[in-house]
């Protein structure tokens, strides 16, 4: 006669939680193996993790200068994605760091990296940063937003959120620009509507960018929605401008960009009057999509074409 719990099945999958191995630092970056974008640096470089040298990017030691320097700083950081950027404004010196991730699995990579590394100012928060915003929070010396403003459903609402809390920003962002996208049909398969958008009494145009596959990717590090809302070139510098920002620095021009056009800005106000009344502590409507731009996409290509014919006549 075969004993009762001699049927049972066991799942082990419970066990394949535990690490077999002597602590180690690749341990705890393999919880998240295949997630990883950013490459560690010492004494950590032999671990395997992402490619992305973001603990050594030079847009940060761009922005130290242009915004002077990050030591004794209180700082905000929107979306650290794995901490590298705040691992940098640790080691410059920074007094504080509140570093704000909507992302989980993201979230808990940074605090492995805090752990790996013994940071000590930085505070990672899990949480979605406009939401902190809205309520109100007390002001910094400075803002790292680098690699969020495309990614948001609301960019104006962003900017001037970030009007309230400081007068220095860095911001790297891609942005919109109809003749460079329409050349390429990667890029231009991504968006499918424009509208406009408003916050406070700014307003512009705004075009919806969708992630599709990149949805599927564990390590995905796009916004919190399907789709999000890119602004033009322009249009970003007149919205800081409109906030109050008087002093624009630009870098990091790279309109040939793999994922799309991208820019740098540090973003200042020198004078205290120009700081924001009032925003608005409510999530601003959905713009309104009132056409796709699928037509003008194709017409700025047709443009394009037959302007390098007519360069190839002419010669």
């Amino acid at each position: 006669m075969h004993h009762e719990n001699s049927l049972v099945k066991i799942d082990n999958r419970a066990l394949e939680q535990y690490v077999a191995t002597a602590p180690n630092a690749q341990n705890a970056v393999n919880i998240f193996s295949g997630a990883w974008s950013s490459r560690l640096p010492a004494p950590y470089e032999q671990v395997t993790a992402g490619e992305a040298p973001l603990f050594e990017d030079v847009r940060m030691v761009w922005a130290a200068e242009q915004l002077g320097g990050f030591a004794h700083k209180t700082v905000l950081e929107l979306g650290p994605l794995e901490g590298a950027h705040t691992y940098m404004l640790e080691k410059a010196g920074a007094k504080e760091i509140v570093a704000i991730e909507a992302n989980t699995s993201a979230y808990l990579r940074c605090l492995i990296v805090k752990e790996l590394f013994h940071l000590q100012a930085a505070r990672f928060l899990c949480g979605d940063f406009a939401a902190y915003l809205r309520q109100g929070p007390p002001r910094f010396d400075l803002c790292i937003a680098s690699g969020v403003l495309y990614h948001m459903r609301h960019p104006l609402e962003l900017i001037g959120l970030l009007a309230r809390v400081t007068d220095r920003l860095f911001l790297w962002t891609h942005y919109y620009d109809q003749a460079l996208i329409a050349q390429n049909p990667a890029w231009a398969a991504r968006f499918n509507g424009y509208g406009t958008a408003q916050y406070g009494d700014f307003a512009c145009t705004v075009y919806r960018h969708h992630y599709h596959a990149a949805l599927s990717w564990r390590g995905f590090r796009g916004g919190s929605a399907q789709y999000s809302h890119w602004m033009t070139r322009a249009d970003i510098l007149s919205c800081l401008q409109h906030f109050g920002f008087d002093k624009l620095t630009i870098g990091f021009e790279a309109p040939e960009h793999p994922h799309g056009p991208s820019f740098a800005v540090a973003a200042v106000r020198t004078r205290a009057e120009l700081r924001p009344r009032h925003v608005d502590a409510v999530e601003p409507p959905e713009p309104v999509m009132t056409a796709t731009p699928t037509f003008h996409t194709r017409k700025a290509a047709l443009h394009a074409m037959l302007a390098r014919l007519w360069t190839q006549v002419r010669r």
